[in-house]
This record gives structure tokens, C-alpha cells and sequence, in this order.
């Protein structure tokens, strides 16, 4: 049984278009063996399971709205702890993972059977403004984290690997981020990106800044080491001016402007003091933070489940 996973909230009419599309898009064979799981994640709009009868299909109603990274993460936990499939497939329900690409997807996944397979995207659809930030963030990201991020929540993902990631704390900010963070096996293969079928995005401006922000802080240990080298850097750079200020003041007295040389060299110490005193508040914080208990979906799930419909 292959079970695919679609975090939804209020896309019912989108749902609608990517059940057909898929129906249509993969093998009789696939299709024989798909299981369809929608985590409603308290959608403002009411839908009736029995719309969708003509599907393998559950849905699992959550208690509130928790967002869709969270969405997938109580999802994953639900399915590998209370069911037992082959694989599973993670996508969201606008129609922008296409359905064609599960056939891909799934393909890749026999080749590599012990891999978690990324949909990689190759290009996209969306506006100017859109993939500039998206590209932005894709840079800060390695630059914060030292690695790659190049695809999203689209992925299969072989049962074995799904249960040990349900016990990854960092997949309940960002998903992809997670899996990262979880050295689990993984790979890629390039996909075009698809349009959405119905509705408008919820994906603004704003919202792509938080997504970035959640992937950034799966890795908040490495992000922290990575500023406080910065301000090491930061301050030897601000060291060597001041010294050079002092230099030039004390070999060329008579060219210089009165109190140039002490608003340089206060303006150097000010920043040495900013950058450590900065990078070292962040190194302690995440030292606490890691003390702490962490949030384990595969254990906290149930909390946030208010009952699951089958069809």
C-alpha cells in the first residue's frame, strides 16, 4: 500500500482536480495500490468525506489549525504509528506538486529503496517577486547553515525511514529541514513545478519569510557557531582599523582633523563589543535550548487529532 499524505486547508475544490489528475496521471497498477490521507488542518470551510467516496481516502481532522509544516508532521506520525504501508508520498493539494510526478517519484523510489526521494525543482511558477525571495532565501540558507536546500515537501518516503523521522523534533518547524537535520538517506531528482488547479495561494511575501525562518532554525546550533565566526571575523576586521587609525594618527599628526582618530577608534571598540556580546548571547541560548525537552510528534500527536474519517 502506497499512502499519500496531503495537509489541506480549505483547498477542497483543488483537492477535487488532484484526485482526478491523479487517477489519470499514473499507472492502473499505482493507482490500485494508493491510499489517500487528508490532514484537514481545521479548515474554516466544511467538506464531507462522502464527496469523496470514490477514493481510497481518510481524513484526519485536527483539533486547530496548526500550519502545514506541523500539518504533515502530525500526519507522518499518525500513519507510522497506527497503520503499516510500503511507502508514502508527501504533497500538498493545490495541484503545484503535479500528480504526474508521483509516477516519477515512486519510480525512483524501487531504484533506491532505502532513500527518502526529493522532487528537486528544477523551475517554478510563480511570480518575479516570488522566486527572487525564493532565491534569496535558498542563499542565506546555505550561507546561515552550510548546506542546500533545493526542493520542498514533495517526497516519498519508504515506511522504515517514515517512522524513525516521525521521532525527529525538527520536522515539526520544517519538513525538509528536518529530514536534513536527520542524516536519514536522501536524494533528488529534477521536477518542473505545476500550477495550482483552484483558489488563490497562501503563500505571500510574509509567509515565504517565516517558511525561510523555520528552515533556518532546524539548524540553529550550526546557524549560531556560524555568527559567532562571523563576529570573530567582525572584530579582528575592526581591531585591525583601529590599529591602523592609531598608525596613521601617531606618524601624521599635523594632516589629521581634530578627534577623527578617537570617533574611528570608539566606533571599532562599539562594534567589537556589539558583534561578541551578540554572537555570545546566541551561542547561550541555543546551549539552553538544547537542554530542554523537545517536542517528539510520533509521542504528541493524539493531542492534536480530533477524529479520522475513512471513506
Amino acid at each position: 500500500m502506497i499512502k499519500i499524505l496531503i495537509p489541506l486547508y480549505n483547498d477542497w475544490d483543488a483537492l477535487d482536480l488532484l484526485l482526478l489528475e491523479i487517477k489519470k496521471s499514473v499507472s492502473t497498477e499505482l493507482f490500485a495500490k494508493l491510499s489517500f490521507v487528508i490532514i484537514d488542518d481545521c479548515s474554516s470551510i466544511s467538506c464531507d468525506i462522502q464527496r469523496f467516496s470514490g477514493y481510497n481516502l481518510s481524513i484526519i481532522r485536527l483539533w486547530r489549525n496548526v500550519s502545514h509544516q506541523k500539518a504533515i508532521a502530525l500526519g507522518l506520525s499518525y500513519l507510522t504509528q497506527e497503520t503499516d504501508f510500503e511507502k508514502v508520498i508527501v504533497m500538498d493539494s493545490d495541484g503545484e506538486d503535479k500528480p504526474a510526478d508521483i509516477q516519477r517519484l515512486y519510480e525512483t523510489s524501487l531504484q533506491e529503496p532505502d532513500k527518502i526521494i526529493f522532487a528537486k525543482r528544477a523551475k517554478r511558477s510563480e511570480g518575479l517577486v516570488f522566486r527572487l525571495g525564493y532565491s534569496i532565501y535558498k542563499l542565506l540558507f546555505g550561507l546561515l547553515t552550510g548546506k542546500v536546500i533545493e526542493f520542498g515537501n514533495f517526497s516519498i518516503l519508504p515506511f522504515r525511514q517514515a517512522k524513525k523521522l516521525a521521532y525527529v523534533s525538527e520536522i515539526w518547524n520544517h519538513f525538509p529541514g528536518g529530514i536534513i537535520r536527520s542524516k536519514l538517506p536522501y536524494s533528488s531528482i529534477p521536477i518542473e513545478r505545476g500550477v495550482r488547479l483552484a483558489g488563490k495561494s497562501k503563500m505571500n511575501f510574509v509567509a515565504l519569510i517565516l517558511h525561510g525562518l523555520s528552515a533556518v532554525s532546524v539548524h540553529l546550533d550550526t546557524v549560531a557557531v556560524r555568527i559567532l565566526i562571523g563576529s570573530l571575523l567582525m572584530t579582528a576586521v575592526a581591531g585591525i582599523g583601529a590599529v591602523i587609525v592609531m598608525i596613521i594618527k601617531l606618524l601624521s599628526p599635523e594632516n589629521a582633523s581634530p578627534g577623527w582618530a578617537t570617533t574611528l577608534v570608539t566606533a571599532s571598540i562599539i562594534i567589537i563589543l556589539q558583534a561578541l556580546l551578540s554572537s555570545l548571547f546566541l551561542i547561550f541560548t541555543v546551549l539552553n535550548y538544547r537542554t530542554q525537552k523537545h517536542f517528539i510528534p510520533a509521542k504528541e500527536y493524539t493531542d492534536f487529532i480530533e477524529k479520522v474519517e475513512i471513506s
